[in-house]
């Protein structure tokens, strides 16, 4: 019997929690058709990978990225396949490009996401050839892409697409029974092209680009209780899933989310995701309600709640103001609005300066920024003396107030001035706790967004790192919660690595699994006109990426073919297992 690929050696995670083995792997035709105790005959085979001493597991699920502009413009998506991600979710976060055009778009995603606007606006205008969900899971897989992909229905994408992105932004306005009708009937034809459900927004944190509706809330932000339960109502009656952001401004609200995740009589429990930044160094008791919290509503209201969470540290980079956090402020909003030298003579302005004192001295706020100058580090700047520096030093070697150090150095050298902090998830211990309760799903890389300000591409080999280093959790366990766990409750055919399965893969040297996979650095993004971004590097962690049993990264290298001819695709909820797309299969490259 011959094959098209040999995983020799291995130990093998099925992404169950099952025991893990040493086995060969035979792949065929994109799926897995044997594991083996025994040594596979490799007589006429074009590819085997050793991987001996190496973890042999299903390919990481990525349930929280912005990659929905990248993906028309770089659709192979390497920035996480060179790390071992095979399956990555679109429509978070309330957005989307299936019902808008490039500016709406570009307005919609470009502030709130930290995305280039022009590029968000070519990707549009270049690609965007589709009108409804089905042509646009069709768009998708006319491209080259690299991993698999799926997708939630963006509510502001949906909301802005039938009532327009003024309408849908104006609280005088409410939608007329005719756009619900046509808002519930987009949705339904979404579910019916398999996507996994729809995303929300409630969080007032998030604005608007461009010049028309500059500073605007997200549309999400403005529908009624009563849209959203109307949509609601599709998801629970096909068995999708609800993600949503608390408005934080009136954390109390959650209650309304718990109860509508719950099933009464013979109503089923709503799926429902929750993000969250867990351990929030403004909050440092918000952890300890987390799990019973989410407990309660599962095992007594008969919920399904889980709140999203990052594993590793929330380490956040800025350059200047440029920084989402500071919308939580309303002078830090102030600034965001204006652009150039209005912002800077704004910044001047001791009035302001007094209001932002005023705000960022005022402790006892809904917040998720510390807001803590002593903890925001410089890292580069014109003036030297003050790099390696907190702005809390600088203020103090100066005689000024934090606030006043941070805005004096901002309007002087403006984008110049890079700095970071970290807001969560600092704190390993707790962490760890977050990182094993079961009512806790890990996910919230934001890949694809905030290109300067953080990089969390690789954060499954982080969570693998920690549990091998420290053992607070078997790799049996957190391969399970990055792969399997995942796929299964978002009704996707991914995270699985048994005979008849995808052959969705990586390979893991734990050797490598070292300091360097918590080192950020900065590489271009060629199909972002060579911005730089945040990334990850550790290319000796992960010495082979499959999908469908195609070789896209070995060791840090793509695979040339990969830019060339689509080895994923479109993941639809409720698929059988194993599909495979006979489009995305090739003839293995002979060693």
């Amino acid at each position: 019997m011959g094959w098209d690929t040999i995983v020799r050696g291995g130990r093998w995670f099925d992404g169950t929690g099952a025991p893990s083995a040493v086995r060969d792997l035979g792949i065929r035709g994109g799926r897995v058709v044997t594991v083996s105790e025994t040594t596979l005959d490799a007589t006429d085979c074009p590819q085997v990978i050793e991987a001996a001493g190496r973890w042999v597991v299903p390919g990481f699920i990525d349930i929280h990225t912005h990659y929905d502009a990248e993906v028309l413009l770089a659709p192979g998506l390497t920035e996480s396949v060179r790390h071992g991600v095979t399956t990555v979710m679109f429509g978070s976060c309330s957005l989307g490009v299936v019902h808008v055009g490039p500016t709406d778009a570009a307005d919609l995603f470009s502030r709130v996401e930290a995305v280039p606007r022009q590029q968000v606006i070519r990707a549009l205008t270049e690609h965007g050839t589709w009108s409804n969900a089905a042509e646009y899971i069709t768009a998708l897989e006319s491209l080259p892409l690299g991993p698999n992909v799926t997708a939630f229905l963006g509510h502001s994408d949906l909301r802005a697409g039938v009532m327009g992105l003024g309408r849908s932004t104006d609280r005088r306005v409410a939608p007329t029974t005719a756009e619900l009708r046509r808002m519930r009937g987009l949705l339904t034809q979404a579910l019916d092209a398999g996507f996994v459900g729809l995303s929300e927004m409630r969080n007032p944190w998030d604005k608007l680009d461009g010049d028309r509706y500059r500073s605007r809330t997200l549309p999400s932000t403005y529908a009624s209780w009563r849209e959203y339960r109307m949509l609601h109502r599709v998801l629970r009656g096909r068995g999708r899933v609800l993600q949503s952001i608390p408005n934080l401004t009136t954390p109390f609200s959650l209650a309304l989310y718990l109860a509508e995740s719950m099933g009464v009589g013979l109503r089923p429990a709503l799926k429902t995701s929750f993000l969250t930044a867990a351990d929030v160094k403004a909050n440092p008791l918000l952890h300890h309600t987390m799990g019973p919290i989410a407990r309660l509503a599962n095992n007594v209201g008969r919920a399904d709640f889980r709140w999203q969470h990052l594993p590793v540290p929330f380490d956040i980079y800025a350059d200047g103001i440029d920084l989402v956090v500071f919308e939580e402020l309303g002078s830090g909003a102030a600034a965001l609005h204006l652009q150039d030298e209005a912002r800077n003579a704004l910044m001047r302005d001791e009035a302001y300066r007094r209001r932002f004192r005023r705000e960022y001295d005022r402790r006892w706020t809904p917040r998720v920024w510390h807001r803590d100058f002593y903890d925001a580090h410089i890292l580069a700047c014109p003036d030297e003396s003050v790099v390696g520096k907190t702005f809390g030093q600088v203020g103090d070697e100066r005689g000024l107030h934090p606030v006043d150090a941070f805005l004096d150095l901002v309007v002087e050298h403006g984008t110049k001035v890079r700095w970071y902090t970290t807001i969560s998830n600092h704190r390993p211990k707790v962490l760890d706790k977050l990182s094993a309760l079961p009512e806790v799903q890990m996910g919230f890389s934001d890949a694809g967004a905030h290109l300067r300000n953080m990089a969390f591409y690789n954060f499954p080999l982080r969570l693998l790192r920690r549990a091998h280093r420290s053992g607070f959790m078997s790799i049996e366990r957190a391969v399970h919660r990055l792969t399997g766990e995942l796929g299964q409750w978002y009704g996707i055919d991914a995270g699985t690595l048994r005979e008849g399965d995808r052959a969705d893969l990586v390979v893991i040297d734990p050797a490598g699994l070292d300091e360097s996979v918590d080192r950020p650095t900065e590489a271009p993004v060629e199909a972002f006109g060579g911005l730089d971004r945040m990334v990850n590097r550790n290319d000796r962690a992960v010495t082979a990426t499959l999908v469908a049993g195609n070789l896209l990264f070995a060791s840090g290298r793509a695979d040339p073919l990969t830019a060339r001819r689509r080895t994923g695709r479109f993941l639809r909820a409720g698929e059988p297992r194993g599909t495979v797309d006979p489009a995305t299969r090739r003839e293995p490259v002979t060693n």
